[in-house]
């Protein structure tokens, strides 16, 4: 099974993305609805929390980890990587890669939660890379609950939409990272009021495509994945929105599993 957990259910779209790219393996889903957001507390409880998380995939038959949540991506992915068995991928460093190979004029902005934007691990990996990289950075915080309520059409979040990436336009930026897994289901809103020339880099795809790829160049990995379609869909706290908005996000009915983490 291909393992992914996320702070909520944002990261549903990156399960949305393996079942467009690698639709014959089954997935095993953790959102720790109980205790979102990650993006505001420390370092040492998001790291805690991540190693939890995993944990309770790799019990579950997880064979390879995805970390959809952003902020776990950026604080704890090297501690996921050093203690766990099972491969480990991370939505950082393949949105980086892919924006560095979409930006024509080298000015990028990353848009992300509080702790995400606050960590600078974007801002350090790209500029390792390449020096000359203009980087813009704005944290969003408003757009994860404007996305839960289900508000992404509403005029009130184009305003707010309107307002944090307004500095992005006066810097005029040919690409934006949108580095929390929720943005992606606000994508017509951004696009809308960052430009049309501004190319949006989505993670969650970019993710699944380096997990193809690593699938591809490792067959005994591959081989030992279930294929077949039982997937199972676990959150640590279950409302009535959560059902609904996972069957929206994912297009098809889903039956979500209460596993409180402790």
């Amino acid at each position: 099974m291909i393992g992914i957990f996320d702070s909520g259910i944002g990261g549903l779209t990156v399960v949305k993305e393996v079942f467009r790219q690698l639709p014959d393996y089954q997935i095993v889903y953790f959102g720790d609805t109980a205790r979102t957001p990650y993006g505001s507390k420390s370092e040492e409880t998001i790291t805690k929390y991540a190693l939890q998380d995993a944990q309770f995939l790799i019990e579950q038959g997880a064979k390879i980890i995805i970390v959809a949540c952003h902020t776990a991506s950026a604080v704890a992915a090297e501690t996921l990587k050093k203690h766990l068995h099972v491969p480990v991928f991370e939505v950082v460093t393949p949105a980086i890669n892919k924006a560095l190979a979409v930006t024509k004029k080298k000015r990028l902005g990353i848009i992300g939660t509080t702790a995400t934007i606050a960590s600078g691990i974007y801002q350090q990996r790209l500029k390792a890379t390449n020096r000359d990289i203009a980087i813009i950075t704005q944290a969003c915080p408003l757009f994860v609950p404007l996305v839960e309520e289900r508000w992404t059409k509403k005029p009130e979040t184009k305003m707010i939409a309107k307002r944090y990436l307004y500095s992005m336009t006066l810097k005029q930026i040919d690409t934006l990272v949108l580095a929390c897994t929720h943005y992606p289901l606000m994508r017509d809103v951004i696009q809308q009021k960052i430009g049309r020339r501004v190319k949006l880099v989505d993670p969650a795809a970019e993710v699944v495509a380096e997990v193809k790829r690593f699938l591809e160049a490792q067959p005994e990995i591959e081989k030992s994945l279930v294929q077949g379609e039982a997937h199972k869909f676990f959150v640590s706290d279950i409302t009535d929105k959560t059902r609904q908005s996972a069957k929206d996000w994912l297009e098809r009915p889903v039956r979500l599993e209460k596993h409180l983490l402790e």
